[in-house]
């Protein structure tokens, strides 16, 4: 599936973290660089709070840091603990979390103290388990707020540093800079969608923390409408619940200079954005499917977003064809196996059979090793994978002929995103059956 936005959160209650500090360099340092991970668009970098280290969502959608999935984290101490409700993205009603306050964090060098966070404890609330990798929480404006940002994400390098001549200059000679508004502490700023040949003025959250291109809320009085040729699909979850909507394409998306033909947009339904208190004005959200074709700077103090273009700017715009949503459930043994080939030596020298032959043995060395278990989570309505029978629950066997356990979830995404018409075959476990499933690859915009 595509990783999309589960990661857009609204709290409520009268809770903030406005007067925390945000990150601060230590004595003498004015520059810092932390390698990330990048997966499905997804920027995710290590963080110590209070002496343990945790993983993180980078994401300038959201306000508040949260944390969660922390049951191997035993050793964590979090300080000035209350109960709290939180609700946000979804259909549902709010869920428990809890609130703490004065915390520590630090990075490679930059220090954030008097750090509050917010902890989801519905343990159904797992983004490790649609990632593929540990993620204990999510951190968006209080990486920011105080330093310039920039993300290579061919590189998968992030540069903090204080602002500087040299490189406001550099900035100013070799990027493209957008006026940015923070507005509860998050960034927003125009750009242009061509929807029915008509080019609309657009504003727009910068929300790096959703790897899908664009979303777009239905405002029929400014002209939004769902293209005629769409279809449904899940698009994520948030706090409250499932994320429903269409998918389709749009003619163009302008931002400044930079252009975008026909990039592929979400529409969420109006039921999961029934907790959600939108800003004025706002159309949707810009993603990370957009901002990984660029170098970006982010200066939040100054209004002001720099973007340069990167190897990725032209790429194709893609979406998961299969209609599956495949989910890591746990770890799991699996037998697995070395092949060893060993040359046979004598005191002479090689052992020889006619004609000079070398002679070779092959040995296989077995092994049981934890592998990572995946099953559908979720299957698109009328999509390619339902017409051949697949179902929620099945647990996956083997992919193409190849045991599941060799891909990454990332490897997997991606296979349900090639080209058009691809053959795919799949082995699932049900009902303690092996069962095998072919089904081609369907474009339906």
């Amino acid at each position: 599936m595509r990783i999309t936005l589960f990661f857009l959160f609204f709290f409520l209650g009268q809770y903030t973290n406005r007067a925390q500090e945000g990150f601060q360099f230590l004595a003498n340092q004015t520059q810092a660089e932390i390698p990330f991970q990048l997966i499905n668009n997804l920027i995710f970098i290590p963080i110590t709070v209070n002496g343990v280290e945790l993983n993180f969502l980078l994401d300038t959608g959201v306000e508040e840091t949260l944390l969660f999935s922390l049951d191997d984290k035993k050793e964590l101490n979090l300080f000035n603990v209350d109960k709290i409700q939180l609700r946000g993205l979804g259909s549902n009603e709010s869920i428990e979390g809890l609130k703490s306050s004065n915390n520590y964090m630090f990075v490679r060098g930059l220090v954030s103290t008097k750090q509050i966070f917010y902890i989801i404890l519905d343990q159904n609330f797992n983004l490790s388990s649609h990632i593929g990798i540990p993620v204990n929480g999510i951190i968006g404006t209080q990486f920011f707020k105080n330093n310039l940002v920039e993300i290579d994400y061919l590189r998968k390098k992030i540069s903090v540093s204080k602002p500087n001549p040299k490189y406001q200059q550099k900035l100013n000679k070799q990027f493209v800079s957008f006026p940015v508004s923070i507005e509860k502490a998050k960034p927003y700023f125009n750009v242009q969608l061509k929807m029915q040949d008509v080019y609309i003025e657009s504003k727009m959250l910068i929300d790096i923390g959703n790897s899908d291109a664009i979303w777009i809320f239905q405002n029929y009085t400014a002209g939004i409408t769902v293209p005629e040729k769409n279809f449904d699909d899940f698009l994520g979850k948030g706090f409250s619940g499932d994320i429903e909507g269409k998918r389709a394409k749009i003619s163009e998306l302008k931002m400044a200079n930079f252009k975008f033909s026909t990039p592929i947009v979400a529409f969420p339904d109006s039921s999961s954005l029934k907790h959600v208190k939108m800003v004025e004005n706002r159309v949707g959200s810009i993603g990370a499917e957009i901002f990984r074709r660029f170098r970006v700077v982010f200066d939040y103090e100054r209004g002001t977003i720099y973007l340069k273009k990167n190897a990725n700017f032209k790429s194709h715009f893609k979406y998961n064809k299969s209609g599956i949503e495949i989910e890591q459930n746990g770890l799991k043994w699996v037998e697995d196996y070395i092949k060893l080939e060993n040359n046979l030596l004598t005191a002479s020298g090689f052992e020889q059979q006619e004609s000079n032959k070398v002679t070779v043995r092959n040995e296989y060395k077995y092994k049981f090793e934890l592998k990572p278990n995946y099953v559908i989570a979720n299957i698109r309505k009328k999509s390619a994978a339902e017409k051949c029978g697949l179902k929620v629950g099945d647990e996956i066997v083997s992919i193409g002929g190849t045991p599941v356990f060799r891909y990454t979830l990332q490897k997997i995404n991606s296979l349900f995103m090639e080209e058009d018409e691809k053959s795919i075959t799949m082995v699932v476990l049900r009902d303690k059956k092996q069962l095998k499933f072919a089904f081609k690859l369907e474009n339906e915009l």
